[in-house]
C-alpha cells in the first residue's frame, strides 16, 4: 500500500535522524559530567581558607607525657618487641609494606573490635562494602581515578574494565546508597563499616619509615547519610561523630588535639 511504504520510509527517516541527535547527546553528555567534576565541594564555613599554616588549633585534650629518656617511635618499639615488620620487604611487597606479627596483630584486632563495639551501642549499622568499585563511584565522592598520578590502584583495564580499589570504606558505603532515595523517616542513617584501605601513596622510598602512609591498612569509617529540610543536620551529625571520636581517644588514655 502508498501509505505503508511512506511511513516505513518516515520510520528510516526518523531513525536517522535520532542516530545523529543521539551521537549529539552523548557528547553533550560527557562535556557537561566533564564540567561537573570541576566543580569543588562547599566547605564548611568556619574552616580557615589556605594551607596547613592558617589551620587553628581548637582544643588539647589530656595531658602529654612526659619522660626523663629519650622515648622510641612506634616502629623503633615494634621491631625491638618482633610485633612490627617493615624492613627487608622488596622482595615480598616492597615499599611502605609492612607485616604485624603476635601482639601486634592482636592489637589490631583489639582496636577494630573496641571501636565497632563502641560505636553499635550507639545505634550504628555495621556493613561490609566491596574492595573493588567502579569509576563513577569515585567520582561521586571527589576522586578521579584518571587523575595523574592516579590516587587509587586501577586494575588491568584489559581484564577488568573500570574498577578501582577503595581507599576508603566511604566509597563503598556512598555507592550503596547512590542512586536512590531513603525515606524521610529513617534519617539519619548512621553507618560502621571496618575495611582494607589501599592507596597509592608516593612511593620514592625516601619517606620516612613507619606506619604511616603505607598502601594498605585496616580503618574503621563512620558515615552518616542525613536530610536537608533545615539545612544544618549534616553539621549536626559531623559533631556527633566528633563527640563519639573523642570518646574514643579518651577511653584509650590517648592525649590529643
Amino acid at each position: 500500500l502508498p501509505e505503508l511504504a511512506a511511513l516505513r520510509e518516515r520510520g528510516r527517516s526518523l531513525r536517522g535522524q535520532l542516530r545523529v541527535l543521539e551521537a549529539e547527546e552523548s557528547d553533550l553528555e560527557q562535556r557537561f559530567y566533564l564540567g561537573a567534576l570541576q566543580l569543588p565541594n562547599r566547605t564548611h564555613p568556619a574552616v580557615p581558607v589556605g594551607d596547613q599554616s592558617q589551620a587553628r588549633l581548637l582544643e588539647v585534650v589530656g595531658e602529654k607525657p612526659v619522660f626523663n629518656f629519650k622515648p622510641k617511635g612506634h616502629l623503633e618499639l615494634g621491631e625491638g618487641l618482633d610485633i612490627i615488620r617493615q624492613r627487608r620487604l622488596s622482595h615480598v611487597s616492597g615499599h611502605r609494606s609492612y607485616y604485624l606479627c603476635g601482639a601486634g596483630a592482636l592489637l589490631q584486632h583489639a582496636l577494630v573490635t573496641f571501636t565497632l563495639r563502641k560505636l553499635l551501642s550507639k545505634g550504628f549499622l555495621p556493613m561490609t562494602v566491596p574492595d573493588l568499585l567502579r569509576g563513577a563511584v569515585f567520582e561521586g565522592c571527589g576522586v578521579q581515578p584518571s587523575a595523574t598520578p592516579s590516587p587509587v590502584y586501577t586494575i588491568d583495564p584489559a581484564r577488568f574494565e573500570d574498577l578501582c580499589l577503595a581507599g576508603t570504606s566511604e566509597v563503598g558505603i556512598a555507592g550503596y546508597f547512590m542512586d536512590h532515595a531513603v525515606q524521610l523517616q529513617d534519617l539519619p542513617v548512621r553507618i560502621v563499616c571496618s575495611s582494607t584501605c589501599y592507596r597509592a601513596e608516593t612511593d620514592t622510598g625516601r619517606e620516612p619509615w613507619g606506619l604511616y602512609r603505607v598502601h594498605q591498612f585496616t580503618k574503621v569509617e563512620m558515615f552518616g547519610v542525613t536530610a536537608a529540610e533545615r539545612g544544618t543536620e549534616s553539621e549536626e551529625l559531623l559533631d556527633e561523630f566528633l563527640g563519639l571520636q573523642k570518646e574514643i581517644f579518651s577511653e584509650l588514655g590517648l592525649h590529643y588535639r
